[in-house]
């Protein structure tokens, strides 16, 4: 059997070919909080090639993420689930998602070695995040998500429910960041949604290229826009006007990524480098998003490696200083339209609002040239 530190020398070494940002990310945590990060990103992307890479019906993948969810909750062994998992691995599979997948038991005995707190956490948002993502999949078509709303639920089980998670990892690492639980429990959400659309903003073509498209047909349609028959090549005029109401929305998200961020202490720089870096390489990605909108593939608004080290410069000098980030996030999204939020950033969150509120004012959008940004505080609410 395997040692605990080779273990941990794999679970390093297989992270930066399954995930280049959080590979930039993560070591910037504490030790304590490092491990435990990288294992919850490598459990959560062996659910996504679950989903994603297997030639198998829709119910017999939510049958093997159930089986992957047991493994976790120690009733089914890991080995027998690669052996039953291995063989149904569609061809288009990563060699990295496949060594990933080969290696789940190193992985999940990693898990088991965590403190009992954060085995809960994680366990807990993987099982979410499986149940959810899976119903999401199983009707992805071309021709989008019916509603906000949807692509609010769409965002929490591929995202938000992590967010919720490294709440509690960081909660669980500091009783000081702990005395912030109830707000940043809320504002993780956002701060994890804000990323994920942003991903799906800058993915748009690659996703519909493989038969998905999570943006939601009621933005679209105001704009005169049928998502079932946009062509890459062939944008309508009222497509780029669509794709701004959701990059003011991820905008919002992201300015309470901010206050998520200043609610932790000051003297917790290496999370407040975790989060920050993540902040500012998706503020340019939107502003390059916002500013090509007839862009047709993801790597025409991919900011350069000369943006991502300025990012984590500026950011690791101002880490301590809330005024200064403050102004460099104002700074980095001038020009940005923003959307005003309803504070209700979970599924049951939202369906408790949408009882004494209309779905359409879950957001509202402010003309960029409409907006101060000097002004702009840190709650994005």
């Amino acid at each position: 059997m395997q040692s605990q530190a080779s273990d941990e020398a794999y679970q390093d070494q297989i992270l930066p070919h399954v995930s280049r940002t959080f590979a930039l990310t993560i070591p910037e945590l504490p030790p304590a909080l490092r491990g435990a990060v990288t294992n919850a990103y490598l459990l959560c992307r062996i659910a996504d090639t679950i989903e994603d890479q297997t030639n198998s019906s829709a119910a017999a993948r939510l049958g093997l993420l159930h089986r992957f969810v047991a493994v976790l909750a120690g009733s089914e062994e890991a080995g027998q689930l690669v052996r039953d998992l291995l063989p149904r691995l569609s061809e288009n599979t990563l060699p990295a998602e496949r060594e990933l997948i080969l290696n789940m038991d190193r992985i999940v005995r990693l898990t088991d070695a965590l403190e009992p707190a954060q085995r809960a956490a994680l366990a807990r948002c993987v099982e979410v995040m499986c149940d959810g993502m899976h119903q999401f999949q199983r009707t992805a078509s071309l021709n989008g998500v019916a509603r906000v709303s949807d692509l609010d639920d769409y965002c929490y089980y591929v995202a938000g429910v992590v967010g919720e998670m490294l709440t509690q990892l960081f909660c669980s690492y500091s009783p000081a960041i702990e005395r912030h639980r109830v707000e940043l429990e809320q504002l993780g959400i956002s701060f994890a949604q804000g990323l994920q659309m942003t991903n799906i903003l800058k993915d748009v073509w690659e996703d519909r290229a493989r038969g998905a498209c999570w943006l939601p047909r009621e933005v679209f349609a105001r704009h005169g826009v049928d998502l079932a028959t946009l062509k890459q090549d062939a944008q309508p005029a009222g497509f780029a006007a669509g794709m701004d109401e959701l990059v003011a929305i991820a905008h919002a998200h992201l300015r309470n990524a901010l206050a998520f961020t200043l609610l932790l202490p000051r003297t917790e720089r290496g999370i407040r480098r975790f989060c920050l870096w993540a902040i500012g390489m998706a503020v340019l990605t939107l502003r390059k998003i916002h500013a090509h909108p007839g862009f047709v593939g993801g790597a025409q608004v991919k900011i350069s490696h000369g943006a991502v080290y300025l990012t984590t410069r500026l950011s690791n000098l101002a880490v301590g200083e809330d005024w200064l980030l403050r102004r460099l996030f104002g700074f980095a999204a001038r020009g940005l339209p923003l959307a005003t939020l309803r504070p209700a950033f979970s599924p049951a969150a939202r369906r408790a609002a949408a009882e004494t509120a209309p779905p359409d004012l879950a957001h509202s959008v402010t003309p960029a040239a409409q907006l101060d940004l000097r002004r702009e505080g840190s709650s994005g609410r």
